[in-house]
């Protein structure tokens, strides 16, 4: 039985702070090399989460324009070297951009989605709880050791104010993000309205 409740997209993420400390090639070779069950799963191929998404070392914290890429070409390398499919498409329609993800396999239930000054969406998750901290300062671990993000910059005719994320069995997240009507069409049916009435 499929399970799909909608996550609350929400404008900002009140502690980005967080995602301020930027992951290096040597600090993810060192955290990848503990081969800790769960790094893999968040980091390993096909993850959405993955530094080695796009065939070269991209820190997840930082924006990236996914949209302006082919899904099969970006991802034909890891679906290749990967003995498991990519956990990661995306595609666009006449009036959507899609995101569908496998997202890592613990901390499911705290995935956050949030649209950032309107032109970067950010997917955000825990994979184990935070410890009391009497600091409460997120700044004092590395966001690596609590949790993942992604930051895909968002296409200029996107809608980011009517974009809805799904979440599918807590393991599939769909993002749509739908499109701004042309402008042209709305100025071409205005003339033909115009048109009629004379």
């Amino acid at each position: 039985m499929t399970s799909c409740r909608q996550l609350e997209v929400r404008s900002e993420d009140q502690t980005p702070q967080k995602w301020c400390v930027p992951l290096t090639e040597d600090v993810f070779g060192k955290l990848m090399s503990k081969g800790s069950p769960t790094v893999q799963t968040v980091f390993g191929d096909g993850s959405l989460f993955s530094p080695w998404l796009f065939g070269k070392f991209f820190d997840p914290s930082d924006a990236f324009p996914l949209w302006d890429f082919e899904s099969d070409v970006l991802l034909s390398k890891l679906r290749s070297s990967s003995s498991t499919q990519s956990t990661v498409d995306w595609l666009q329609t006449d009036s959507d951009y899609v995101l569908k993800a496998g997202l890592p396999g613990v901390g499911k239930g705290s995935v956050q989605v949030f649209v950032e000054h309107g032109k970067v969406v950010v997917i955000t998750g825990l994979w184990k709880q935070l410890k009391e901290s009497k600091t409460k300062d997120w700044r004092t671990g590395h966001w690596w050791e609590h949790g993942y993000v992604r930051r895909l910059e968002l296409p200029e005719n996107a809608d980011w104010r009517k974009i809805e994320a799904y979440l599918s069995n807590d393991v599939f997240l769909e993002i749509k993000i739908p499109k701004k009507p042309l402008e042209c069409d709305n100025a071409q049916g205005s003339a033909g309205e115009i048109e009629e009435t004379e």
